[in-house]
C-alpha cells in the first residue's frame, strides 16, 4: 500500500518542474491528483501519464492569483473525487531585476503568484479540509530565509509564505490541519533556467558554476528531491510535523563561505 492510498490531492504548477514530478510520485503512492496549472497542455501531458500508468489525474486550467480559478480548481477536485485531503501550493514563478528597474507589474505579478496564491488557494482549500482534517503544504524558498540579490520581490513573496505557513498552522490545528513549507534551494526546473535564458552560454556557464559552488553538495537538486520531500511531509511519516519551513537546499544556507588559508 502506498504512503497516500486513498487520498485526494491537489497540486498547482502541475504541469512541470517540482509539480510534476510531486504529482506523479503521488500517485505512484495511490493519490488521486488534481493538476492545477496555467499551462492547460502540460497539466494535461502530466494527467495523462498518471492515467496510462493506472492512476487516476484530472487536469485543471489555472491562474492561482485569481480567486475564481482558485475556488474553481478547489469545487471541480472535490466534484471528481468526492473530497480533498491535500492541498499543495506550489505554482510559482521568479524573475531577476533591480527593484529601482521594476515596474510595479513586475513586482505585482510576483506577489500575486507566489504569495498570494497561496493565499487564495488555501482560502478555498480550508472549508473542505476543516470537514475532516488535512494536509497544506506550499513550496517557499531558500530566497525567503535570506536575501539573494536581485529577486527582492521574489524573497519579499517567499518570506510571506513561510510566515503565512506558520499562522495558518496556529490556526487550524484544531482541525487537524498539518500546514507545512518546503524551503528548495537552487532546483533544476524550467523556472530555474529561466534565470539564464539572457546570458551568452560563456556567462551562463560561469554563472551556474559560480551558483552550483554555493550548495555544500556542489550541485543543484533535482525536482525529484524535493517531491520526495513533499511526500514525507504529507503522509503519516510527518504526523507531528507543522508550522516549519523545511529547508532541503544542499547546505546552501549553512552558513557564511569564507576562504581559508592552505596548510
Amino acid at each position: 500500500m502506498g504512503k497516500l492510498e486513498n487520498r485526494i490531492a491537489l497540486i498547482t504548477g502541475g504541469g512541470s518542474g517540482i509539480g510534476k514530478a510531486t504529482a506523479l510520485l503521488f500517485a505512484h503512492e495511490g493519490a488521486k491528483v488534481a493538476i492545477a496549472d496555467w499551462a492547460e497542455s502540460q497539466a494535461q501531458a502530466v494527467a495523462a501519464e498518471i492515467q496510462a500508468s493506472g492512476g487516476e489525474a484530472i487536469a485543471i486550467k489555472t491562474d492561482v492569483a485569481k480567486a475564481a480559478d482558485a475556488q474553481r480548481m478547489v469545487e471541480e477536485t472535490v466534484h471528481r473525487f468526492g473530497r480533498l485531503d491535500i492541498l499543495y501550493n506550489n505554482a510559482g514563478i521568479g524573475e531577476a531585476k533591480l527593484l529601482h528597474l521594476m515596474s510595479e507589474d513586475e513586482w505585482d505579478r510576483t506577489i500575486d503568484i507566489d504569495l498570494k496564491g497561496v493565499f487564495l488557494g488555501s482560502k478555498y482549500a480550508l472549508p473542505e479540509l476543516m470537514k475532516h482534517g488535512g494536509v497544506i503544504l506550499s513550496t517557499a524558498s531558500v530566497a525567503g530565509l535570506e536575501g539573494i540579490r536581485r529577486m527582492s520581490h521574489y524573497c519579499a513573496a517567499k518570506a510571506g509564505v513561510i510566515l503565512l505557513t506558520k499562522s495558518m498552522a496556529m490556526d487550524y490545528a484544531e482541525y487537524g490541519i498539518r500546514v507545512n513549507c518546503i524551503c528548495p534551494g537552487g532546483i533544476g526546473t524550467p523556472l530555474f533556467d529561466t534565470g539564464y535564458e539572457n546570458l551568452t552560454p560563456e556567462r551562463k556557464e560561469r554563472a551556474l558554476k559560480a551558483f552550483t559552488a554555493l550548495h555544500l553538495l556542489n550541485r543543484i537538486g533535482q525536482p525529484e528531491e524535493i517531491a520526495r520531500t513533499a511526500l514525507f511531509l504529507c503522509s503519516e511519516d510527518a504526523s507531528f510535523i507543522t508550522g516549519q519551513a523545511v529547508v532541503v537546499d544542499g547546505g546552501y544556507t549553512a552558513g557564511h563561505r569564507v576562504i581559508s588559508n592552505p596548510r
